[in-house]
């Protein structure tokens, strides 16, 4: 499923996700596992919300600064001989890998992980011309021998079992293998090292780049990275322009925050800082390199006081696993490249907010479990809130429900009016509570009851049960002492007096 190709709205892509058992089991578990390193990670760390700050002031100052860093890393890897190249839009990213590909004549590409070329669909275009992409990480070659798109921006098939991927491995192989995650991988390995060695391209994606050296870091935990970059002749760096980051001391704060928000982990088993092509002296290396910066959407965000911390994302996924949402639905029903909490701020940003994508700012409950869990501490939680704002600014509301909250103002605006429509609710919901509480499924309870019970109106409200309790405060005060009661009555008048109060208590 494709942001091209994915059907209907995100409610009705979430029904599927929600109505397949199987799916919700590997989503759940995964992430339970992934959740539960970080959070033993970051607590053996000891001092997680400093180095938490210490990352989210790197990304303001790198993001507000992002002409010059930039500037800086062209000339520094440009002075390293790396041609690098400029893509304001995906199609333009997508045309400059091709005229490297047709020059190189090139029939093979090997790649190691990449969301950006996720995002510009480039497998796809690439084997229009006839070139084969192989994908060399150990989830997205499975997900490709699936015919599928990435379900998770740290673990691509998170959606999936040791069965399920025995089965599209047995096919590869021409036999059926073992649903043994060691054999398994010790076929990918084998079979993948001839592609390596074959291969005319090798195609990298971008952890960060290194303004004060012109280097781009790869984080990984299999090897296939270094495999991509030293083994061909040729190799592309796909790169989004906010990947910058000041100098390596800066990396030093990413190396410790991005590994253990994304697996639990306290470093990956690769770290590669890659600073231009293979020189006489090398041993292993490519003889070009080219680095594609994309934009795509994101110099959008740039200014904008609402979206701008959207680009201090450092890709670690850690939202996803902490999102109660993205927990049950897995990452295709987002419907796009980046799913999840980030994915539902993301893809509408790189998108303009076209209504395409506004429904996706609906999948959340806005607890808050994204910001926590973000290292460098991005409040997509708000985000979310002023995408759904705008969507109604931009006329895409939902009309129904636009007159719902113009009635629901009108009623809590009003005393008489809301003390109507309690009255009105208790006696109406007679009708369909059942046993304490409401479980039909009509109208805009369906959504609701379909997976739970809506609690019903209690048979007096606050407010009606005020004069009540009032009745029994006067009452306890006539039988306390005339000192106690004094007291309590001075107290009682002094609220009066203040207008009920100062504070909340």
């Amino acid at each position: 499923m494709s942001a091209k190709t994915a059907a209907g709205t995100v409610k009705e892509r979430a029904e599927l996700a929600l109505n397949d058992d199987f799916l919700r089991k590997a989503v759940k578990f995964t992430t339970e596992r992934l959740r539960n390193g970080k959070k033993n990670a970051s607590a053996e760390h000891g001092n997680w919300d400093e180095w938490r700050e210490r990352g989210r002031q790197i990304r303001l100052h790198t993001i507000a600064h992002l002409d010059y860093y930039l500037n800086q890393f062209v000339n520094n890897a440009r002075a390293n001989g790396v041609h690098v190249h400029f893509a304001d839009t995906g199609a333009d990213a997508v045309k400059i890998a091709l005229e490297i590909a047709r020059r190189k004549q090139a029939k093979t590409v090997v790649k190691s992980k990449s969301m950006v070329s996720e995002e510009l669909h480039l497998n796809d275009a690439l084997q229009e011309i006839g070139v084969e992409a192989i994908e060399t990480d150990l989830g997205e070659y499975i997900i490709q021998l699936a015919g599928e798109t990435p379900s998770h921006i740290v673990i691509p098939a998170i959606h999936k079992n040791r069965y399920q991927i025995a089965d599209l491995l047995s096919e590869v192989a021409g036999e059926k293998l073992e649903a043994d995650t060691t054999v398994l991988a010790g076929f990918v390995r084998k079979k993948l090292r001839e592609n390596f060695l074959e291969a005319d391209i090798g195609m990298t994606g971008c952890n960060f780049a290194i303004a004060e050296t012109g280097s781009m870091v790869l984080f990984e935990n299999e090897g296939n990275a270094r495999m991509v970059t030293t083994l061909p002749k040729t190799q592309i760096t796909l790169m989004g322009m906010e990947r910058i980051i000041p100098s390596f001391e800066d990396l030093e704060v990413m190396a410790t925050l991005l590994p253990r928000s994304a697996t639990g982990q306290k470093l990956t088993m690769y770290m590669s800082a890659i600073t231009g092509p293979r020189r006489s002296e090398d041993a292993d290396g490519p003889d070009e390199m080219h680095i594609i910066i994309v934009d795509n959407g994101r110099s959008l965000q740039l200014g904008d006081p609402e979206f701008q911390e959207l680009l201090n994302c450092i890709r670690c996924g850690a939202c996803l696993n902490a999102c109660p949402v993205y927990r049950h639905i897995g990452g295709h029903a987002y419907g796009g490249t980046y799913s999840g909490p980030i994915g539902a701020v993301l893809t509408p940003a790189l998108n303009k907010n076209v209504a395409e994508w506004d429904d996706i700012a609906n999948a959340s409950s806005l607890c808050g479990a994204c910001y926590e869990a973000c290292p460098v501490k991005i409040p997509l939680h708000e985000m979310l809130i002023y995408l759904r704002r705008r969507k109604v600014e931009k006329g895409y509301g939902n009309k129904l429900e636009g007159a719902g909250m113009k009635g629901f103002a009108a009623v809590m605006g009003n005393a008489k009016r809301y003390r109507m429509a309690v009255k009105m609710g208790q006696i109406g919901q007679k009708l369909v509570v059942r046993d304490g509480g409401i479980r039909t499924k009509l109208g805009p309870l369906k959504g609701w009851n379909s997976y739970r019970v809506a609690p019903s109106l209690p048979k007096m409200s606050f407010r009606q049960r005020f004069a009540t309790l009032d009745q029994e405060i006067r009452e306890g005060l006539r039988e306390m002492s005339p000192d106690v009661k004094s007291r309590m009555e001075e107290a009682i008048k002094r609220r009066k007096q203040d207008g009920g109060g100062h504070g909340h208590g």
